[in-house]
C-alpha cells in the first residue's frame, strides 16, 4: 500500500484540504485524516494551557519559597505567562472550563520539578495549588 499525503507530509496535507474547502469540493475531503486533524488541534490548545500553567506555578513557587532570590527574571516569566494564558483564554474562552484541572495537573507535576530545581523537599510544598485562578492571573499577586 502506498502511504497517502497525510503519511508523508502532513503540512502539504493540510494545505490541500484548506484548498479543497475554499474551492467547495467537499467530496475530495480527506475526512478521517481532517477529523483527526482537528481533534489534535484541540489537544495542542489544551496542552498550551497547561504549559504555561506549569511554568506560571513554579515560578510562583519560587517567589513563594525562596524570597532570598527574587530577580527580575523570574518577575519577567510571571509577568510573561500570565499575559499569554489570558490571551490564550481570550483566543480560546471554551478552554477555561478545563482551567481547574489543569491547575491541579500542573500543580502536581511542578512541585516535583520545584522541589528538585530548589532541594526543598516536596513534603514542604502543598498537596493542592496555594494559588486561585484569580491569584493565577492577577497581575498584581505577588505570594
Amino acid at each position: 500500500m502506498q502511504p497517502n499525503l497525510h503519511d508523508t507530509d502532513r503540512l502539504s496535507c493540510l494545505e490541500q484540504q484548506v484548498h479543497l474547502l475554499q474551492t467547495d469540493r467537499l467530496g475530495a475531503l480527506d475526512i478521517e485524516h481532517l477529523t483527526e486533524e482537528l481533534e489534535a488541534e484541540m489537544g495542542n490548545e489544551r496542552r498550551e494551557l497547561y504549559r504555561r500553567l506549569r511554568i506560571l506555578i513554579g515560578h510562583l513557587l519560587n517567589w513563594h519559597y525562596q524570597p532570598e532570590q527574587h530577580s527580575s527574571s523570574w518577575a519577567g516569566t510571571i509577568r510573561v505567562q500570565r499575559k499569554d494564558i489570558l490571551k490564550l483564554l481570550k483566543g480560546s474562552p471554551s478552554l477555561k472550563r478545563f482551567i481547574e484541572e489543569e491547575i491541579r495537573e500542573a500543580h502536581q507535576d511542578t512541585v516535583d520539578l520545584t522541589s528538585f530545581e530548589t532541594g526543598i523537599d516536596t513534603a514542604n510544598f502543598p498537596a493542592d495549588c496555594l494559588y486561585s485562578i484569580e491569584d493565577l492571573l492577577n497581575a498584581d499577586y505577588w505570594p
